[in-house]
């Protein structure tokens, strides 16, 4: 039997560590804002159209929780029609090389997942013309629904 691996000690219901910690993502949609957020600055209508399940409403929520724990600036301009942006700010910056792990290690986990529930079959290669338009057969395990390229570089 294989030892059990620990956090340093910590406990997870004890620790405010990991509370805080799971305070500051907890959010079906916060993930995804901070992917969209650390290709550049976003207007709320851009977020919006990149992550087309999400309202309005908890948008501006999620939003604003990040802007409040520090990881999202909001800069609004003085302008008519208001403008306003959205970008990361330098510990918004930090968690993106952990949001890359995250997103690794859920894409691992789908590709262990998926041979353990299918039965072994035949291999077939996907032509890069199958696979246009989509991420789908990525060698980095990406199956991206929202119609654009894998942009892994493989």
């Amino acid at each position: 039997m294989a030892k059990a691996q620990t956090l340093r000690g910590l406990c997870p219901v004890t620790n405010a560590t990991l509370t805080v910690a799971q305070r500051l993502v907890t959010g079906k949609w916060k993930f995804i804002i901070l992917w969209r957020l650390s290709e550049g600055t976003r207007r709320f209508n851009e977020l919006q159209k990149q992550i087309p399940h999400i309202s309005q409403g908890i948008l501006t929520q999620q939003l604003r929780e990040l802007e409040r724990d520090g990881i999202v600036f909001r800069e609004v301009y003085k302008e008519i029609p208001p403008k306003v942006e959205y970008s990361l700010t330098e510990i918004g910056q930090s968690f993106i090389p952990i949001l890359n792990d995250i997103f690794g290690w859920i894409n691992s986990y789908n590709r262990k997942k998926e041979k353990q529930e299918k039965p072994p079959t035949t291999v077939s290669k996907i032509s890069p013309r199958d696979n246009a338009g989509s991420a789908e057969g990525c060698s980095c395990g990406d199956n991206c629904t929202c119609g654009e390229n894998c942009t892994c570089g493989s």
